[in-house]
């Protein structure tokens, strides 16, 4: 495989998640192609070695694993993780506003946005609605209605002559997005939309009526290819799916031979803490199942380690001042390796020098990220899952640019060099080098 070739798989992966119970749903429909095997959390497992497995929990998160069939669990699981969502405008549970002759849509900011962007852009709609049906039953429906729906309309420059200066974007005034306009003073019913649009996805449904749903604004543009040689790529939401595409990728192509698990997690970007989170216990309880007895399950996880795929801060050309010159950060030279003095990442001297000897093995060579001693720091998932499991982690990640934007650009080398340190990574003993 090449970086084209892998491309060409990202790019209708990241265009067909526009949420993260899409994304998992695309995860379950690669992994099931591959021959994993998917389990139920209120069933009973019957677990074999040199098989592979799967399961979801509240449609956003998904665990994946091999139990190699020439190692014991004791001798340590190569654990990837990574999260499903990204920074968007959710809406609002009674979502309908109406102002003059217009047709809004309340939503809520979820995550830590840049705002700015989201304005005059093609914005599509997805997300999941719960139904009753006529039989009585609750029935969860994905939706995407893959096509631009909605826009958020700049304020004209003549109406705001220092719009250029201050940029003060109020969330619930300005945000709300246009639907539609009043025709013979009539305005189309947002749960008729979201019914017609589930009729057509699910012809042989039978709904009785809408009871909630999770539906989100994504910008409809594709991913594609920028630069004077297709230099860069810039698509909606690489921050954390280009993580998750990579983990999905290798384990779907691993051997059969060697424990590996992926963990990828939803609400990574507004703190991680719910039922499908790294602050709950979705792989805690997975990791109970998969080995019962506390102390073998205990001497699994010292034996294990844990990479931490999030993405990283490239350097901005019209914002050199914001990072540490000693630590320049380039697209489509290597995957990065981040660290932090007070662990809101989780690498350390050790995972960082088993990483290194991977990156070795896959000859591709890593960068090194660390804040300005000036600036706070972000964080992911890594320091949140090594903290609760006690498993040794390294947070590393691809190059990027406009992080948490509604566009977001890296490199066109940087998915590809991402993931072959990922292949390498399941089938290497870099980790268990380690001298004690």
């Amino acid at each position: 495989m090449n970086f084209t070739l892998y491309n060409a798989n990202l790019f209708p992966f990241l265009f067909s998640s526009p949420t993260p119970f899409h994304a998992v749903a695309n995860i379950e429909v690669h992994l099931s192609q591959q021959g994993f095997i998917r389990l139920q959390e209120n069933e009973h497992w019957q677990l074999v070695q040199g098989q592979a497995y799967y399961l979801t929990r509240d449609n956003g998160a998904i665990i994946a694993f091999i139990l190699g069939s020439d190692e014991s669990c004791e001798q340590g699981f190569r654990m990837l993780a990574a999260h499903t969502d990204s920074p968007c405008l959710q809406i609002k549970p009674r979502a309908e506003i109406k102002t003059g002759s217009y047709l809004q849509l309340g939503v809520e900011v979820y995550g830590g946005s840049l705002f700015a962007p989201w304005f005059d852009r093609d914005l599509s709609l997805a997300g999941r609605v719960c139904c009753k049906t006529r039989d009585g039953n609750l029935a969860v429906f994905l939706i995407n209605f893959r096509r631009p729906l909605l826009t958020i309309p700049s304020i004209a420059i003549h109406f705001d002559r220092e719009a250029n200066k201050n940029c003060g974007i109020n969330q619930q005034r300005h945000l709300p997005p246009i639907l539609s306009q009043a025709v013979d003073q009539q305005f189309p019913d947002f749960n008729s939309l979201l019914l017609d649009q589930i009729q057509q996805e699910y012809p042989q449904a039978a709904i009785e009526e809408i009871l909630s749903f999770d539906m989100f604004c994504y910008d409809f543009q594709e991913p594609t290819y920028t630069g004077a040689r297709n230099d860069f790529i810039s698509s909606g939401r690489l921050d954390n799916l280009l993580s998750c595409h990579a983990g999905m990728t290798a384990l779907g192509k691993a051997e059969r031979t060697k424990n590996v698990l992926l963990f990828c997690a939803n609400h990574e970007e507004i703190g991680s803490t719910s039922t499908s989170g790294a602050q709950g216990s979705f792989l805690e309880s997975t990791l109970e199942r998969i080995i019962p007895d506390p102390t073998s399950r205990r001497i699994t996880l010292s034996n294990s380690f844990l990479i931490s795929m999030d993405n990283a801060h490239a350097a901005h050309p019209n914002f050199m001042e914001k990072i540490d010159s000693a630590h320049e950060i380039h697209l489509n030279k290597g995957p990065v390796i981040k660290l932090n003095a007070n662990q809101r990442y989780a690498t350390n001297s050790l995972s960082a020098a088993i990483y290194k000897q991977v990156c070795k093995e896959a000859k591709v060579f890593p960068q090194e990220f660390v804040m300005r001693s000036d600036l706070p720091c972000g964080s992911t998932i890594g320091p949140i899952t090594a903290a609760r499991l006690g498993v040794r982690t390294v947070d590393i990640g691809a190059a990027s640019l406009a992080m948490h934007s509604i566009r977001e650009h890296t490199g066109s080398l940087d998915p590809f060099l991402l993931y072959r340190t990922i292949e390498q990574f399941l089938k290497s003993n870099a980790h268990k080098k380690l001298l004690n």
